[in-house]
């Protein structure tokens, strides 16, 4: 099992910058529309387990499809850190870009594959 820790996260310029406390024992590889063409790779955390820093002004928000998630993007580099939404048992969650979290070996993770596509 992996060891609950926790990770600083970012953007790619910066400005948005967060905390996040989470075990990664499962990350999630969706093939909907947008996290295939972004190659996100994602892990899910409770409100309780996630620290906004930096930036959260100078976020643009994105929704499609049956708009429940919020896709947040920095407006300044574009890149997706997190975003926010509703989990399968109806409670706020953080949806965490595990790309976007300092010293995170991605080469260890066994992402999960999640059919978001036809969710």
């Amino acid at each position: 099992m992996a060891e609950m820790k926790t990770y600083a996260g970012a953007c790619h310029c910066g400005q948005v910058q967060y905390e996040a406390r989470t075990d990664l024992a499962q990350v999630v590889s969706c093939n909907c529309s947008i996290c295939h063409k972004r190659g996100l790779l994602l892990t899910f955390v409770p409100p309780e387990q996630f620290k906004p820093l930096a930036g959260v002004d100078n976020q643009k928000l994105y929704q499609f499809n049956k708009k429940v998630i919020d896709h947040l993007f920095c407006s300044n580099c574009g890149v997706e850190s997190y975003g926010t939404g509703v989990g399968p048992d109806g409670k706020r969650m953080f949806a965490i870009n595990v790309r976007c979290l300092d010293g995170v070996d991605l080469s260890t993770l066994t992402p999960m594959p999640y059919n978001g596509r036809d969710a």
